[in-house]
Formats: C-alpha cells, structure tokens, sequence
C-alpha cells in the first residue's frame, strides 16, 4: 500500500496563521496552490517581460510541494520559526527529516523522479522565486484580512510588503505594479473593468 498521496491529501487540515486572529482560515494545501500559481507568474515575467531565463517547471514544483513537511510538523508559526538561528537552523533539520519520512512512502520508480521536488535546493535561482512567491502569499492574505476589517494584520502587511521590496526583484515589482490593485476590487468591479 502506498501512501504518498494520503500524506499529501492531508495537507487540507494543516492551518495556517495560527497565532493570528483571522476572518477566514488558510489550510496549507490551497496555499501551496496559491504559491505555485505565484510563482508561475513570477518566472513568466522573469522570461517574458524581463528576458531572463528560470527553470519555471522546477520553480512551479517547488511551489507545490513547499510544504509538504508540515503534513508531520504542522505550521510552525513564523516568530517562533525564526526567533533565533540556532532555533531556525534545528527546524530546518526536523523539516528535512520530515519530508525524508514522506518521501520514503513512494514507490522506488517514483522517488528518484519526485525527490528532488520534495528536498528542494535552496540556494536555486527557481527557488529565489518560489520563496518570493511564499512572501507574495503571505502579503494577499494580508491585504484580505485588512479588507475584511481584520486590522490584526495591520503590521504584518507592513513587514511583508517591506520583505518584498528588500527582495529586489523585478518580477515583484512588476506584480506589484500591474496585478496587486486588483486585489482590492470586489467581484462585480472585476466584471465591469
């Protein structure tokens, strides 16, 4: 029995924001989906706009699989992830062998092909992206929670946007120039722009 596929179907029931009072929960397998789509978009302007080259279909990969660890680890929340380095630097540990033990739930013919997907390299050019894409992620919610009433996450719109901007990236920019003011539109201002 193989059960690769049911660690990752219960991606629907790791939540996330924990510490923060939010008007509607995130689970961590719609916002995979959400970083995937970002980061899509992030390496299409990269190429398209910008005429760099990335390896979108490694970066979107990335993207879907980012948080496949908190199948095992739930979502550690972001203060306490990175409250110190030594602290940040064992999580990352306990993320890896996390991931490892899902991994290890795949039939040999696939794990070869799905692994390095899983056990993603950090230090990529793909994964600058998918972790721009993660912030970006991070920043919506913001902006939907701000929009809902929510002002708990009045500060962390700051810092995120802030985090953004230290990035350096021009393929952010260019998302936050073009596609970000939409995001404040309700559905029936979408339809009559």
């Amino acid at each position: 029995m193989e059960k690769f596929y049911a660690y990752l179907d219960r991606m629907k029931f790791i939540k996330r924001w924990q510490l923060m009072r939010s008007t509607r929960e995130e689970n961590i397998m719609e916002h995979s989906h959400q970083v995937a789509v970002l980061t899509h978009a992030l390496c299409l302007i990269e190429e398209e706009v910008f005429g760099g080259t990335v390896d979108t279909s490694a970066a979107i990969l990335y993207a879907l699989y980012h948080e496949v660890s908190e199948v095992v680890t739930g979502d550690m929340p972001t203060p306490i992830k990175y409250f110190n380095g030594q602290l940040h630097g064992e999580y990352e540990k306990v993320e890896r062998l996390a991931v490892d033990k899902i991994a290890a739930t795949l039939p040999e013919p696939l794990h070869g092909a799905m692994y390095p997907y899983l056990q993603a390299d950090k230090s990529t050019k793909e994964y600058a992206f998918v972790k721009a894409a993660d912030k970006l992620s991070a920043y919506l919610k913001c902006l939907e929670e701000l929009r809902s009433g929510n002002t708990e996450f009045v500060q962390a719109e700051k810092t995120t946007k802030e985090a953004l901007q230290a990035k350096h990236m021009r393929a952010v920019d260019y998302f936050f120039e073009h596609f970000i003011p939409a995001f404040s539109l309700t559905l029936d201002e979408l339809e009559t722009l």
